[in-house]
């Protein structure tokens, strides 16, 4: 696996812990940014991308306000982070370092 290849999975596994802190499991893009700038700086469409390949993987639901994507997780999303069950394309919890 490639080390861009990596990163995305990591992002998308960042994007559904934070939206599960959430009280409604929801974020939009824009304070996503923030949150994955912590880690590691992308640019709005990269963001935008993994946030499709998330719904792609039904472990979220993605609408749009006009250019800001909002997501909120699914109980697919939060069976994943509770390792219920793995979503190939978003790194398991456990080997999250």
């Amino acid at each position: 696996m490639s080390w861009k290849d990596k990163v995305a999975l990591d992002a998308r596994l960042i994007i559904l812990r934070e939206l599960a802190q959430q009280m409604n499991g929801t974020l939009n893009s824009v304070s996503l940014r923030r949150v994955l700038d912590v880690y590691f700086v992308r640019p709005v469409e990269w963001i935008d991308t993994q946030l499709v390949k998330l719904a792609q993987l039904e472990a979220i639901e993605l609408t749009r306000a006009g250019d800001i994507a909002i997501a909120k997780i699914t109980p697919a999303g939060r069976d994943h982070l509770d390792e219920r069950s793995i979503i190939s394309g978003i790194t398991p919890p456990a080997e999250f370092r």
